[in-house]
């Protein structure tokens, strides 16, 4: 008798936790979550897009220091569910403006027992892919606390290709390149930086990233320790801890609401770079007159190194130097000239005075010098040397009338560090200053809640040319589905001294760039950036094939669409401005590309394209530029590490 209602028992209880299952879809029916309470009361979830498993029966919670986890012995206690379909718009990015639509589900979750803590788990099914975060209520068992880590986990039920950002540590900026490897390649001890882009088959694809990084700790991946995972590889997130406690990863008080954990799913690659879905769940602006916010191209002295050839003055950090760099962003049209490090001081000096300038450097003399050339300045900062005095250094930029700043080598993504980066963004908007941050994370939709964020680095970009040969045609064609899905992406393209892989020697002064001038061309349209870096020195571009298109090529878009490619292999991408188009198009390999024009409206355009040509093989300086009238579709041939860059220009 015992065993007969021990088993009846087990049944009625396998049906009450199916029956507690609770489902929510996105607007178009795609894409699905399920919640239920497993059999310890552990909340998990699963998400799936169309009849293809993306994640399941995954696993949440949060270890806090000195106190039970939240992540066993909970009940429903309610749920609540609510439709989004609100219009928003970027100053400057990809697009002018998204719509945050989706469907919203709230389970709110009470431990079992008198006095049980409240923890409520927010979904979110867009179009788009999914997203998740946890909240605790105002409550008062729980009160000031501090997490040790996030538990949230994404069994996966294949050991599926991932192209993986292995970070070295938590200090680091996020500068290495993504290298395709199984999901079980990645260990418990890993750290492995955002966004994860994983290929599930089919062309089906979803990429783990974060979105609205507010008071917490940045987020990481890792594989979770212990089980058998040969065949459901289950990952976890891995917070970076507080510089001052390492113990601890976030110090908190309820009410509290963590960063979203999202899914972002395309039915191809390229769908992860159209996706809009991370400034749908940030802020919405925290600046009302955006009307001083100017995106723009910027002439730039560091990357050429101290060295102008054939100049009538000592190149260096001086007044004549910056004048020759003002005078070339007149002439070519630029917006901005930036002053990188060592105006004020060493670079790596943390006690340098970012208020006053060295000997020979008038930043006043050359803001007022490039007014009227119709040309703004913007300085480099070493954060360390900003962070004690940076109210009384943006007050005295704006007096100057600067117009931006660089800030530089954080290295680090812990809670107090994520602080920082959000006192810079109040800070500068107060003060009528655009940010570009380096030694900087990826971003996560911060661009609509602060849209003087116009750009940041977290990528290994051109820069490394001059001291590694790691900056090849095959990475630059793997960071539009891996690095450039989260936003602004500060690669400073723009190298004209263009040479074969077989030819390359990194080289300080002067450096050579892999792959040809139409590849690097194309990198104005293929990598997004509201601040785009011209990198070489005046007379690098000055009548040479190509340097038109620098003039007339945007920094921001209206529309984006990647029109085709395959990660680590070729993409093709086309921006909108206006009525016109501008199309990206960047190989690693030879390749001949057949690109409709149907998501263009089809044409016909008068199109000019610099182009790759049969000289490029040996040659990449050799650019092909033409203009015809198209319509239906584009043939490119491109050479090894080639591209082409179109402009399109609609016609009767």
């Amino acid at each position: 008798m015992k065993r007969i209602v021990s088993a009846l028992f087990a049944l009625l209880a396998g049906v009450s936790l199916a029956a507690a299952a609770e489902t929510l879809s996105s607007p178009n029916g795609k894409v699905r979550i399920s919640f239920e309470l497993g059999p310890e009361g552990q909340p998990r979830y699963s998400v799936t897009y169309g009849s293809t498993p993306v994640v399941a029966d995954s696993e949440l919670g949060l270890t806090l220091d000195h106190a039970r986890p939240l992540a066993r012995g909970f009940r429903l206690v309610g749920v609540t569910r609510k439709s989004h379909d609100e219009p928003w718009t970027l100053v400057a990015g990809r697009t002018r403006g998204g719509r945050d639509r989706c469907e919203e589900m709230t389970l709110a979750l009470e431990e079992s027992g008198e006095g049980g803590r409240r923890l409520e788990i927010v979904f979110r099914a867009y179009d788009e892919g999914a997203a998740l975060r946890y909240v605790l209520p105002a409550q008062a068992g729980l009160k000031q606390f501090a997490i040790a880590s996030e538990d949230t986990q994404f069994r996966f039920l294949g050991n599926h290709r991932a192209w993986v950002l292995e970070l070295a540590s938590f200090t680091t900026s996020n500068e290495r390149e993504f290298v395709p490897a199984p999901l079980l390649s990645i260990k418990p001890e890993s750290i492995v930086g955002p966004p994860l882009t994983i290929e599930l088959g089919g062309g089906l694809t979803v990429a783990l990233a974060e979105a609205n990084l507010v008071d917490y700790s940045g987020l990481h991946f890792a594989r979770l320790e212990g089980g058998n995972q040969s065949r459901h590889p289950v990952l976890v997130t891995k917070l970076a801890p507080r510089a001052s406690e390492p113990s601890v990863a976030v110090r908190a008080a309820t009410p509290f609401r963590s960063p979203w954990r999202v899914l972002m799913i395309g039915e191809r690659p390229g769908a992860l770079a159209e996706s809009t879905i991370l400034w749908s769940l940030a802020d919405p602006s925290r600046i009302e007159d955006t009307s001083w916010i100017h995106p723009g191209k910027v002439a730039w002295d560091w990357w050429n190194g101290p060295t102008i050839p054939g100049a009538s003055f000592e190149a260096g950090m001086n007044d004549a130097t910056f004048r020759h760099f003002i005078d070339f962003a007149a002439e070519f049209g630029l917006e901005y000239v930036l002053i990188d490090a060592e105006w004020y001081g060493g670079h790596r000096d943390a006690t340098a005075d970012v208020r006053t300038s060295i000997p020979g450097m008038d930043i006043p003399g050359l803001v007022a010098y490039g007014r009227e050339k119709g040309v703004g300045i913007q300085v480099w900062l070493n954060w360390e040397c900003l962070r004690n005095v940076m109210e009384d250094a943006f007050a005295l930029y704006e007096k100057w009338g600067v117009r931006g700043v660089k800030i530089d080598y954080m290295d680090r993504k812990d809670q107090e560090i994520v602080a920082f980066y959000h006192g810079v963004l109040e800070a500068a908007a107060r003060h009528h200053l655009t940010v570009d941050f380096h030694g900087a994370y990826a971003g996560s939709g911060e661009e609509r809640t602060w849209p003087n964020l116009l750009t940041r680095e977290g990528v290994m970009g051109l820069e490394y040319s001059k001291w590694s040969d790691r900056v090849t045609p095959r990475h630059n064609v793997t960071l539009p589905f891996t690095r450039m899905i989260l936003g602004p992406m500060d690669y400073t393209p723009g190298g004209f001294r263009n040479v074969t892989a077989e030819a390359f020697a990194p080289r300080n002064l002067a450096p050579v760039v892999m792959g040809t001038r139409a590849h690097q061309l194309a990198m104005y349209v293929v990598y997004e950036s509201p601040l785009q870096m011209l990198v070489d020195y005046p007379d690098a571009y000055r009548e040479q094939p190509g340097s038109a298109f620098l003039k007339e090529v945007p920094a921001t878009w209206d529309e984006t669409h990647l029109l085709d490619g395959q990660i680590g292999e070729y993409v093709v991408v086309a921006r909108r401005r206006g009525e016109e188009w501008f199309v990206g198009a960047m190989t690693d390999e030879p390749r001949t590309l057949r690109v409709p024009l149907d998501r263009l409206g089809g044409g016909p355009f008068e199109a000019t394209l610099y182009a790759d040509v049969a000289a490029s093989t040996d040659t990449p300086t050799e650019l092909g530029i033409s203009t015809r009238r198209v319509a239906g579709a584009l043939t490119l041939e491109m050479v090894r590490g080639g591209g082409a860059a179109i402009r399109l220009r609609p016609r009767p």
